[in-house]
């Protein structure tokens, strides 16, 4: 079975239409796609209307918009790896918020298990990297349910990986924290998030998140660094947080992340 690659994928006609500077920092922008003689505008954040689109997702983000996460994440995990004697094919990863494999594609040394809420990013994976993953579940890890929780840890998974998924209503922070208390204690943890996320007024509970994660001892941090995660369409770079560590425990509740945050240690059927 073969994919889409981006050297085959189509080329696409992308313009960035003028926008506010509020509508650029808060991802709330669009661009336009001609196609067909037609021009059509699409959310910045709409995967469904991207995924469906062979080799859109890549050509804006990562070639227009230089996004560099993937590969900084999987450098440092990889770098981690060597200098604490351990090796990635002995891996079982869990890849949260997976989108179309790229990240997947990039750890293919390890077993890799793909989780992601969209449909449309399960589907654009099939078909454009249809070899990323062992499996590839489509659940809502804020309600993850015993049935996916008990599939999850047949896995036997040892490491979590979360790239530019958190926040902009992609990944909550219950949903990250669900698929944080799956993986087993000693697992590798490597999380990216926006850094205006871990800033002292941050609303969107990811700052709480992280002071919760480091702070409570549930992580032991080996590596934290601050990185141009890509540009603005306006040519501005924008700065991730990238997070290495190993799991020490499950994480406590916390009521702001939500209800349906899983409880730690929880038993599976």
């Amino acid at each position: 079975m073969h994919g889409t690659t981006e050297s085959t994928a189509p080329r696409h006609a992308i313009s960035f239409p003028p926008v506010e500077p509020e509508t650029v920092r808060a991802e709330q922008w669009t661009f336009d796609l001609l196609e067909n003689g037609e021009r059509t505008s699409i959310r910045a954040h709409d995967y469904t209307e991207i995924f469906r689109r062979p080799g859109l997702y890549e050509q804006l983000f990562h070639e227009r918009l230089r996004c560099a996460s993937p590969q900084t994440a999987r450098d440092a995990l990889l770098s981690e790896l060597r200098d604490h004697g351990a090796d990635i094919h002995a891996l079982r990863v869990l890849d949260l918020g997976a989108g179309n494999g790229m990240v997947g594609e990039l750890l293919a040394a390890a077993r890799v298990v793909g989780l992601d809420i969209s449909e449309a990013a399960r589907d654009a994976c099939v078909r454009d990297r249809p070899h990323a993953y062992d499996a590839y579940y489509v659940a809502d890890m804020t309600e993850p349910g015993e049935d996916l929780l008990k599939q999850l840890d047949q896995w036997g998974l040892d490491a979590l990986v979360c790239v530019s998924a958190l926040g902009f209503g992609d990944i909550p922070v219950a949903a990250f924290v669900n698929a944080y208390n799956v993986v087993a204690d000693g697992a590798w943890v490597v999380f990216t998030v926006k850094d205006t996320f871990v800033a002292d007024d941050d609303r969107t509970g990811f700052a709480r998140l992280v002071s919760g994660i480091t702070g409570s001892g549930a992580l032991r941090v080996h590596r934290m660094e601050r990185y141009r995660h890509r540009y603005s369409i306006d040519g501005e770079p924008l700065f991730y947080y990238l997070f290495v560590g190993r799991k020490v425990r499950d994480l406590p509740l916390d009521p702001e992340w939500g209800e349906h945050a899983a409880s730690p240690g929880r038993s599976l059927p």
